[in-house]
């Protein structure tokens, strides 16, 4: 027993140190990948920078508007992706259980997270664009990203779903609640740390997405303030996209990509730290 124990022991050893070594290379990429932001973009932010539009053909001024579209497009597109993926993880965990349609929508929801973002563009640019007429607009591309983010929000929100114990559901019941009435009042509240983080991660994903937006709602410059959802934006993920790659003078711009990827990085980690606060506080008040 005692020689098994010592073999099981030192397998373990080996696999957390296989496990250890993973997450430090992932760290190590990670921190590489922002050391090399800071250093070659840092020099490039300014509050001109991240005030003013660009001028100069791309060349000189900021990227406000880029900012702002960024924003627009990944919180509408949460306002989009979040009732609807709470609702289906609702049906699928509280009413649905493990019959056979439950069992395809899940398969399908599993291949949705797996579609390349250009798929969703491509779809995007002819049914909201050319079939809906909206046209490259902000309600477009709210619309492909709501799509694109939907499975993440209807696959955390199941798993927060189940971390909710089932004596709840039959305390509740067992007051004299109704189904739904646990669901809202005693599920849900327990369940919605675990569903804000695919919020969190849906937020991440939506303000990082280039191909998704570049068919369906950015331009690549426009000088007028943005005045309904019909209108097109500029996005960083495109701004960046355009002046490595089509830009008139690229070495000229050449620390504007790297300040416009440093800011969209700290606009992702700062929505995101924002969010995992108030998700974190709910947590607290959930367990008081």
């Amino acid at each position: 027993m005692n020689a098994l124990n010592k073999n099981r022991k030192r397998k373990e050893k080996i696999i957390f140190s296989v496990f250890r070594g993973a997450a430090g290379i992932n760290l190590l990429a990670l921190f590489g990948i922002l050391a090399f932001l800071v250093y070659n973009g840092l020099e490039g932010l300014s509050w001109e920078f991240l005030l003013e539009s660009p001028r100069a053909m791309m060349t000189e001024g900021g990227i406000f508007p880029c900012i702002l579209g960024t924003l627009y497009l990944a919180f509408g597109s949460l306002l989009i992706s979040f009732p609807l993926g709470v609702a289906s993880a609702i049906y699928l965990h509280e009413y649905a259980g493990q019959n056979r349609f439950a069992k395809y929508i899940r398969i399908g929801v599993n291949n949705l997270s797996g579609v390349p973002s250009v798929v969703f563009g491509l779809f995007g640019l002819a049914f909201f664009v050319t079939y809906c007429g909206f046209g490259v607009s902000i309600l477009s591309g709210i619309l492909t990203l709501g799509i694109l983010t939907l499975p993440i929000i209807i696959g955390t929100s199941e798993e927060a779903l189940k971390t909710v114990p089932a004596s709840w559901r039959q305390a509740s019941l067992a007051l004299g609640a109704g189904k739904w009435q646990g669901i809202v009042r005693v599920v849900l509240p327990a369940a919605f740390p675990g569903i804000l983080t695919g919020a969190i991660l849906s937020i991440a994903r939506a303000a990082g997405e280039t191909a998704a937006v570049m068919f369906t709602a950015t331009v690549f410059y426009t000088p007028k303030s943005v005045d309904s959802l019909f209108d097109a934006v500029m996005a960083l993920p495109y701004h960046m996209y355009i002046l490595a790659t089509s830009g008139i003078d690229i070495e000229k711009t050449r620390p504007l990509q790297y300040a416009t990827a440093l800011v969209l990085i700290l606009l992702v980690l700062s929505m995101n730290i924002i969010a995992i606060i108030i998700r974190d506080k709910m947590q607290h008040r959930s367990y008081k």
